[in-house]
């Protein structure tokens, strides 16, 4: 008994962790303080459309709340509007019914509200159906303005967490099942292989390469947690760096996907009973893998690394799991170099092998990863330029209209007196 209270403890701390304990409360009281506020607001008896507003809008980011909340009350005011107009013209039948779900549909995609198209129909639908419909009208899209501007406040006030640690998670999980498969490719390399078992690793390959969406969902999501969140300062730069981080490594898992395919296709080239590599060449591939799963680990430790000293120790790792990768791939070239030469029957799938390595290799350079960062921030800034310059002819505009004051001032104070 005593240790029930560590165990609830535990469940707590856990709960806290997963993304949907904390939009469950987050969302149940935002929903309880926005039907609170429309109760004393809204001459309604039962507000109901705030707190679903509210529900809709807390996400459990500060950017997705902000475009959920202007998506849902864009939707919800064209609905109002759409059924004002279909009022004054027609009642309420089952051809106007028709009539006004197709139009709702149809105005929904053009003022896009994405995921909100529906709402626009269904706001219609229920303001046309009521009798009093100015008053009811009004009503609900200010208990739309009232839940979504509580769900925007319940963000801003209290700010949700930041998912930047299970997105780290999730991308060194994902390394460190890439070692675990190379490991178990380089463990069968000096061994009597079948068919069937290099073909079992090339499914575990093409699942891992799978994987990559559940990590990529993670990454998104923490994201979304950095945009607009006032606890993050460099949240630009945080999302790039994860972001080129989870991209370097889904090209070394699809590298090690072609790797495991080169493998099985040497073994349906041996013979039952033969070895898919000379024991010295085995040795060094060996090697070789278990320092390219080490470098890749270490370089998604890296790229998910918050603190600057963490960060310095990481790259000092990456830096030597580097090193003594290149230095094993120059010793099994060499080695493969003159077993391909005694018997070159399948040298196209050894100098494969050998491109597979340099290939991941490189993508897990420092200086590559450099480059690629500066490349993404140079994009990013370009992007908010060109989204900022949409506003240029208004700026322009400005300056145009000080530009001919300035211009009539100064001829105005060049002409002589009278």
């Amino acid at each position: 008994m005593a240790l029930l209270p560590e165990t609830l403890t535990d469940l707590v701390r856990r709960g806290a962790r997963e993304p949907f304990v904390v939009q469950s409360v987050r969302a149940t009281v935002a929903a309880t303080i926005a039907f609170a506020v429309a109760t004393r607001l809204s001459s309604e008896p039962a507000p109901l459309t705030a707190p679903l507003t509210a529900l809709l809008v807390v996400q459990v980011t500060v950017y997705s709340t902000l475009k959920t909340s202007i998506r849902r009350v864009n939707s919800v005011v064209v609905g109002v509007l759409i059924a004002i107009g279909f009022s004054a013209v027609v009642g309420l039948s089952w051809w106007s019914l028709g009539l006004i779900i197709l139009a709702s549909l149809v105005v929904g995609r053009f003022v896009r509200v994405e995921e909100f198209v529906q709402e626009v129909a269904i706001s219609a639908m229920l303001i046309l159906g009521v009798t009093k419909l100015a008053s009811q009208a009004w009503d609900r899209v200010l208990e739309t303005l009232i839940g979504a501007a509580v769900g925007l406040l319940f963000n801003l006030v209290f700010a949700p967490p930041v998912w930047v640690d299970t997105a780290g998670e999730s991308i060194e999980d994902l390394a460190r099942r890439a070692r675990q498969l190379l490991l178990d490719i380089s463990e069968e390399l000096g061994r009597p292989t079948p068919v069937a078992r290099a073909a079992e690793r090339l499914h575990e390959a093409r699942r891992l390469d799978q994987a990559i969406a559940d990590v990529d969902a993670a990454l998104r999501q923490a994201e979304d947690s950095l945009r607009f969140n006032p606890r993050i300062s460099e949240g630009l730069l945080s999302r790039l760096v994860l972001r080129t981080g989870l991209d370097t490594l889904e090209i070394c898992v699809v590298v090690i996907r072609v790797l495991a395919r080169s493998l099985t296709d040497l073994a349906k080239r041996r013979a039952p009973g033969e070895r898919l590599f000379p024991p010295d060449v085995a040795t060094g591939l060996e090697e070789l893998l278990a320092h390219v799963g080490g470098a890749m680990v270490s370089y998604a430790v890296l790229v998910t690394t918050q603190v600057s000293r963490s960060a310095e120790e990481a790259e000092e790792r990456l830096t030597a799991e580097l090193a003594a990768a290149w230095a094993c791939r120059e010793n099994v070239a060499q080695v493969l170099l003159r077993k391909v030469q005694e018997h070159p029957e399948a040298w196209q799938l050894h100098g494969s092998i050998l491109a597979e390595v340099d290939r991941i290799l490189d993508e897990m350079d420092l200086e590559h990863r450099g480059r690629r960062l500066m490349e993404e921030l140079d994009r990013a800034s370009v992007a908010n330029r060109e989204r900022f310059s949409r506003y240029a002819w208004l700026r322009r505009l400005l300056r145009g209209e000080r530009a001919a004051r300035g211009g009539r001032t100064s001829a105005a104070a060049d002409r002589p007196a009278a």
